[in-house]
């Protein structure tokens, strides 16, 4: 069983971490360029963005609620589509947020001019280095720093806000929307990638203390407050810049600090910016980095990506794989087309994660129990699919078809490498159970979201819950008779009760004649002592159309069948009373 990573983040850390992924060029550099093509209206784009990705956040904080593993995205569309889609999902996620991360540090050089006279890619590259460091000496060191970082940034952002509102221009709002509706929606669609970052918290979900209650919470937290503060910094960044000062420049946010602040405004804002860039990137290695460890836990990628410090547990060979990755953007890529390509496979992860939800839901899969339940399911995913499509197919030309090799690679690998080393079960198998025999589908997803509830709640198995996990399960078709059925079962239980066939079928036969196991309409409980020592097994059997127990009683449905040594008659009694207050439970039936 591989090793779990350690739960160390509560809530602060997680709106935190969701907070400074997303925080980042969106901001500081976008609004320039976005007003260049909507006017005044950009304001309303920012709005439409994040509505946009309201379906996308729901979706993701259900599946990480119920399945709190690192590797977010990569985990639960394997556990929902396959190793397939999993090793496509988890690559794209991976190279996505790997290069916001690099371009959030490359982006630092725009607003470096205002502080120190040094090259661009090295101050990258030391940034790069610092948190890589960071990160390998532990997830609470990085999540503390996290915090410093993101709440220093809003300090500076809400100074902003209220010091430049009274310096507002209303008429610079005239004319709002000049090139209409439609540009308003459009640049929605340019500011998208503002959002990105926000539900990357999904791949550190392993990290997070009651990921169930704190992950749902922390990105709709951070959804609504850097939402906000977006709106609010565009309106004053509006209302303070002329309009052609503000279509041409790469530091607006700066520049319209410096017409109400003077020179030390520029500078704060330029600290602000370089903060947002900064916790940006440590959000965006801390979670990218999760990515190849869970991959590898699943024979995607070797298994030297699953190896962690022995002190804190990180993961450190995949956070210098994902540094040196960036390191390798900063230095050798062109960044405008990758930029493109990167959100691109950012839309496809949203498109999945929606599609993962429905994937799930119609598996029915009993062990699959999310805290949180997104709520208008399906037509929320539905609208965040369809939402998701149509801006990726508003990208440039040469943009989707870089996705698509990409893409293409990945499934090259997968089939190369992968698709013999995965064995993980999805969520697709079990709707299939809709149309085939049962027999052809094993238990294995349901047990491994099993355990992952287990873990989330702090659940300790007791040794009845194992004895259920454990025991022989029979789906009985048509309706046999009272030996045919103690036949079956003395056969299926000889091997575990190390006793003889006909010895396990007498002692059932006899216990059926002193008096009828059928306490109740539909149910019955047989219970035998064996000879052997230290044995206690159980049996639980289905069948739809009946087993006639007794001929003045209707037929049975189920049958528990209890076997132990005398030695275990504690146990027994135990065992008999947790299944007596099952079965008066008005769910059971159905």
């Amino acid at each position: 069983m591989p090793e779990h990573l350690k739960r160390r983040l509560g809530l602060l850390e997680v709106f935190c971490i969701a907070s400074g992924a997303m925080i980042s060029s969106g901001l500081f550099i976008l609004p320039g360029l976005a007003y260049a093509k909507a006017g005044p209206a950009v304001i309303f784009s920012y709005l439409v963005a994040g509505f946009m990705l309201i379906p996308a956040v729901l979706s993701k904080a259900e599946l990480t609620s119920a399945m709190p593993r690192a590797g977010g995205d990569y985990f639960y569309i394997a556990r929902s589509m396959g190793g397939a889609m999993g090793t496509l999902g988890g690559i794209a996620s991976w190279f996505s947020l790997s290069f916001k991360s690099a371009f959030a540090l490359v982006g630092m050089g725009a607003y470096t001019a205002y502080i120190l006279d040094l090259p661009i890619k090295y101050i990258a590259l030391f940034f790069c280095i610092v948190f890589t460091i960071i990160n390998i000496l532990g997830i609470k060191q990085a999540g503390i720093t996290q915090v410093f970082l993101v709440l220093g940034l809003i300090a500076l952002l809400l100074f902003f806000v209220f010091r430049g509102a009274v310096s507002v221009d209303v008429h610079r709002f005239v004319p709002f929307a000049p090139g209409g509706v439609a540009s308003v929606f459009g640049v929605a669609g340019f500011v998208f990638i503002s959002y990105g970052g926000l539900t990357k918290i999904a791949s550190i979900a392993e990290e997070i203390k009651n990921p169930g209650r704190n992950i749902p919470l922390g990105m709709v937290l951070s959804l609504i407050v850097i939402g906000t503060l977006y709106v609010l910094v565009i309106f004053v960044t509006v209302g303070v810049l002329p309009g052609e000062r503000l279509a041409d420049t790469l530091t607006p946010i700066s520049d319209a600090a410096g017409v109400f602040a003077g020179k030390a405004g520029e500078i704060l804002l330029a600290v602000a910016a370089l903060l947002a860039f900064v916790s940006t990137a440590n959000a965006g290695l801390m979670s990218a980095s999760r990515y190849p460890i869970a991959m590898s836990r699943d024979g995607i990628l070797p298994g030297l990506f699953q190896a962690t410090t022995r002190r804190s547990r990180t993961p450190w060979i995949s956070i210098l794989f994902t540094a040196g990755f960036m390191v390798a953007i900063i230095f050798f890529l062109s960044l405008e087309i990758l930029v493109e390509v990167a959100s691109s496979l950012l839309l496809l992860m949203f498109f999945l994660a929606n599609l993962s939800v429905i994937f799930m839901r119609a598996s029915k899969i009993h062990s699959y129990r999310p805290s949180f339940r997104a709520p208008l399911f399906p037509w929320l995913q539905i609208a965040g699919m369809i939402f998701c499509a149509a801006l990726i197919a508003g990208m440039g030309g040469e943009a989707l078809l870089i996705t698509i090799a990409f893409l293409v690679a990945g499934l090259i690998w997968y089939l190369l490498y992968a698709r013999h080393r995965f064995k993980q079960e999805s969520a697709i198998v079990h709707i299939a159970e809709n149309v085939m025999a049962r027999e052809l589908v094993s238990t294995g997803l349901e047990d491994e979201l099993k355990e992952i509830v287990f873990e989330r709640d702090n659940i300790v198995g007791d040794r009845f819950d194992r004895l259920i996990s454990d025991c022989v399960i029979l789906d009985i078709e048509g309706s046999p008779t009272l030996e045919e059925f103690l036949q079956n079962v003395a056969s299926k239980l000889s091997d575990r009760l190390a006793c003889p066939e006909e010895e396990i079928l007498s002692l059932l036969v006899k216990r059926e004649r002193e008096s009828t196991t059928a306490i109740s309409p539909g149910i019955a409980i047989p219970h035998i002592i064996v000879e052997e020592e230290g044995r206690f097994e159980m049996l639980v059997a289905r069948c739809k159309e009946g087993i006639i127990f007794h001929k003045d009683q209707p037929p049975v449905h189920t049958v528990f069948v209890l076997a132990g040594s005398r030695s275990e008659r504690n146990f027994h009694l135990r065992a008999l009373m947790a299944i007596a207050q099952i079965t008066q439970s008005h769910r059971f039936t159905s």
